[in-house]
């Protein structure tokens, strides 16, 4: 199957009985055999001829299909039977995070909520109740919570729970409590109650150890982005989603074997444009091979060629503002799905959403282009075609489209930063406001409140939601988590230093601090991140107990190993609990570093109070 070009798959009659019957267990009314038909783009009779054996399978699951001769076909069964039939149904393909690809979620929307908040939530509960997941666990227990918030915004409640005595009960609790604030749902005492009773069948593991490697490629993967940037002379360091998303491929990348990759043609049709792009992707590979004895296949390097692409069209279309209309055939829940991820890429202002089959009404001047997840006979506009998914591939089609329209009507792209943004303008007012404000308490706080109108002003929301339950790096390096001109004879005992606070506030053991120096030995010299800064770091089973960071300012640098970035004058010692909770510290930290005026001002800065001022100053400039 070619995702993005899904309508060109032929479903085989086991395929169809599957879909089929997922599209009508998730309904939330009657549905017609007409409706049926439209969704797997078959002709009516051919459902006719399958809804014996559909009616069968869906039997399996305990629910029966009722048959109204006016309204359609609607099932007839308990609720918590429904959702475990449309568990069943995807559990099988759970092989990584994003499940999107199965052939069912194809054609029926049966999960809902941001997947990568509710990472965040259940990993952020494993810490507390200290109860860590293997992985396959983690996904059945993230496709299950997305199964029951498309359900209960559906209006489809469950009935009654029995009375239970988990174990499991305040860790439903606790996790549901969160997605129901963060993923704007309702959530019933009966829902803990299920949840729970499902977690005392999820197998648990004894620790929360994450793969060794994995900060390793976070920091390598930092580095190569930046030296892209340079080369393509673009720069994508400030693109969170970009270094997530590259990071996260390139861990899955270097976990497992070689992937077997069907969508080759579509990535060559996408990086047909783009060969730049995959030149340089290419050239500067060596920065990944310094970490591995693996060479990548060259289906692996275009994938991660098509994560640059997809970061510079985010990049140039930042300021676009279009009009489009978004065109499903698949439904609200689709459309609610593809209207979110491209809210959250693109400033288009979507003037209507439509059915695939209302396009051919659609008056000329409506709009600048339509996006469809199929092709669209007879509409008067040009449209882009995208997998309901809208992946990297449909985002660089979108972007296509938008730099013909650009193009044609001479507007400049969103490179060019001629603009002031947010940021920039908080990094002119925030110098003026702590000059002539005092005392210094005071400053902080109306900058607080000024960020706040800017971001309204900018239209950006004070806190990205995908960031939640994330600390930023102010957070972690306050006053007294920072010492200033330390004396050390070596690399070994700088990071032996940067580490003694953390060891006597109980936030790791001793048998970390060695780790760390082994790290080192064995890697070599990767923790240090640019001109005159490290971050030293171990696997969390190596002794890590808690979230969090000590920084040493040396007064005397020493060299840690690389010749065009020593010597070292500060270390920060990172305590990770596992491989998410730190990014977007880790994240702002490396593009502060960036700056030379903020290095100089570390370099400068009388003790540990004015050091955490000036972390906090620029890190609300860089995130605007």
């Amino acid at each position: 199957m070619l995702e993005g070009n899904f309508y060109n798959y032929k479903l085989s009659k086991e395929e169809r009985k599957k879909v089929a019957s997922a599209i009508i267990v998730n309904s939330a009314d009657y549905i017609t055999l007409a409706d049926i038909a439209d969704r797997l783009m078959v002709s009516r009779a051919t459902v006719i001829n399958d809804l014996k054996e559909i009616k069968k399978f869906i039997r399996q699951g305990n629910l029966e299909v009722i048959s109204h001769a006016n309204k359609g076909l609607r099932i007839d069964g308990l609720e918590s039977d429904k959702r475990k039939f449309l568990f069943e149904l995807l559990r099988p393909t759970l092989r990584t995070y994003d499940n999107h690809k199965n052939i069912i979620s194809e054609h029926v929307h049966v999960q809902s909520g941001d997947i990568n908040i509710i990472q965040k939530i259940i990993a952020e509960q494993e810490r507390c109740y200290k109860k860590f997941l293997p992985d396959n666990s983690f996904r059945e227990i993230l496709l299950y919570l997305r199964i029951l918030i498309n359900r209960n915004k559906l209006g489809e409640f469950l009935e009654p729970q029995p009375e239970i005595n988990s174990d499991n009960y305040m860790f439903s609790m606790d996790i549901l409590k969160y997605v129901s604030q963060y993923c704007d749902v309702v959530i019933s005492d009966d829902d803990i109650k299920n949840f729970s009773t499902f977690l005392d069948e999820v197998r648990f593991k004894n620790n929360g150890t994450f793969n060794k490697n994995t900060m390793i490629i976070q920091m390598i993967t930092r580095q190569y982005i930046s030296t892209v940037s340079t080369e393509l002379g673009i720069n994508l360091n400030v693109d969170y989603d970009f270094f997530e998303n590259l990071s996260n491929h390139l861990e899955s990348i270097f976990s497992a074997p070689p992937m077997d990759y069907p969508e080759a043609d579509i990535i060559d049709e996408v990086l047909e444009d783009n060969q730049d792009v995959l030149d340089v992707v290419i050239d500067q590979m060596p920065v990944i091979y310094k970490f591995t004895e693996r060479k990548l296949t060259e289906i692996e390097v275009k994938y991660i060629a098509i994560h640059v692409c997809a970061a510079i069209e985010r990049k140039k279309n930042k300021e676009v503002s279009f009009r489009v209309i978004v065109a499903c055939h698949a439904g609200i829940g689709t459309s609610i799905l593809l209207l979110e991820k491209l809210k959250r890429h693109f400033k288009f202002r979507v003037v209507d959403v439509i059915s695939a089959h209302e396009a051919i009404n659609i008056k000329p001047n409506a709009a600048d282009f339509v996006i469809s997840t199929v092709p669209l006979e007879s509409c008067p506009l040009e449209y882009v075609v995208v997998s309901a998914a809208f992946n990297d591939a449909d985002y660089i089609r979108v972007g296509n489209r938008i730099d013909a329209l650009r193009n044609s009507r001479n507007i400049p792209d969103g490179t060019e930063d001629d603009k002031l943004n947010a940021s920039e303008l908080l990094e002119e007012i925030t110098p003026v406001i702590n000059e002539l404000v005092e005392p210094k308490d005071q400053a902080r706080v109306v900058m607080k409140e000024l960020r706040k109108v800017v971001r309204n002003y900018f239209k950006q929301s004070v806190e990205n939601d995908a960031n939640i339950i994330s600390p930023s790096l102010h957070h972690l390096l306050r006053a007294s988590d920072i010492e200033v001109d330390v004396e050390c004879t070596d690399w070994k005992d700088a990071i032996r230093r940067s580490a003694e606070q953390l060891v006597d506030q109980g936030y790791i053991e001793d048998r970390y601090v060695d780790a760390m120096i082994e790290s080192v030995n064995e890697y070599g010299p990767y923790i240090v991140l640019s001109p005159g800064f490290a971050m030293p770091h171990a696997k969390v089973e190596e002794g890590s107990i808690r979230l969090g960071m000590h920084l040493i300012r040396l007064k005397n640098p020493v060299p840690f190993g690389v010749e065009e970035l020593d010597p070292i004058e500060f270390v920060c010692c990172l305590s990770a609990i596992d491989h998410r909770s730190y990014l977007k510290a880790f994240f702002n930290l490396v593009n502060m570093l960036k700056d030379e005026e903020y290095r100089k001002k570390l370099h400068e800065a009388v003790d540990g109070e004015e050091m955490a001022r000036i972390i906090e100053q620029y890190e609300y400039s860089i995130v605007g």
